[in-house]
């Protein structure tokens, strides 16, 4: 086997994303990635993908590894990993600690635990990584640098992780459920289905690139299209009233403790 710069111990979807990324950004080539994956139907549909990929039933050793396993998959992916030797491992399994990893890998091996959410499959993660207790500043930058391959990227402390979880990880799920239900709403108002969902979704996706591109924050932007007395001031009026804000706060505040509890468990 060729040199491996990178190996991926579990192949879902976000492995995918990141493979992808990786290549596109010219971060490893396909031959340099190794991906660990114990579904031979998951295999083929990778190797149909990304040709020249290695596929893997279980890990290398002495070869940087990222974790991208289901939490309850996490036990058996550290088992398998235990002697290997991998100087460093970036984790984006939700849920588990840097104690966790720590303990269960060999001594001073460096690990970033990360937290990237679901847009990574299109190239538009926003991606939070804090570092372990062995980790340097050129390990850090490692991690972001893969991280970076599908979206943005911030350090934080892990104790800011579960915040992460319940703003940004679970943020795209907000997302898609406003956009159901102002299709929703659409349809109430007297569209057809399928116009009220093309509209819904389009106004999202305008809205996003337009809060991308511009120099204004959303406050602002909201600020611009809201004319006194016009019609979206009165529809944001009803938002108010119903109390918006607090229960997006709300959503993300309970994210946040099932990300703790989960981690604690």
């Amino acid at each position: 086997m060729s040199r491996v710069r990178i190996q991926f111990i579990g192949g879902g979807k976000m492995a995918e994303a990141l493979v992808g990324g990786l290549i596109a950004a010219d971060w490893a080539r396909p031959e340099e990635i190794a991906v660990v994956e114990r579904y031979e139907s998951r295999r083929d549909e990778l190797a149909e993908r990304f040709p020249d990929i290695h596929l893997l039933t279980g890990p290398r050793a002495n070869t940087a590894t990222l974790i991208a396993v289901k939490p309850q998959d996490i036990d058996a992916a550290l088992a398998s990993l235990s002697g290997l030797g991998p100087r460093r491992v970036l984790s984006i399994a939700a849920g588990t600690t840097i104690a966790t990893l720590e303990r269960a890998l060999d001594d001073g091996t460096a690990v970033v635990r990360s937290m990237p959410n679901t847009p990574a499959l299109v190239g538009e993660a926003a991606s939070a990584i804090a570092p372990g207790r062995h980790a340097s500043d050129d390990d850090l930058a490692w991690g972001r640098s893969i991280l970076e391959s599908v979206g943005v990227v911030v350090t934080v402390d892990e104790a800011d992780l579960d915040a992460v979880t319940g703003l940004s990880g679970s943020g795209p799920a907000y997302v898609f459920a406003f956009a159901e239900a102002l299709a929703v709403a659409g349809e109430r108002a007297g569209l057809d289905p399928g116009v009220a969902v093309l509209l819904a979704n389009q106004t999202i996706v305008g809205s996003a690139k337009l809060l991308a591109d511009s120099d204004d924050d959303a406050a602002q932007l909201r600020r611009n299209v809201t004319s006194p007395g016009g019609t979206t001031a009165e529809g944001l009026a009803v938002l108010e009233a119903e109390g918006f804000a607090e229960l997006v706060a709300d959503a993300v505040a309970a994210a946040t403790k099932r990300s703790r509890d989960l981690g604690s468990a």
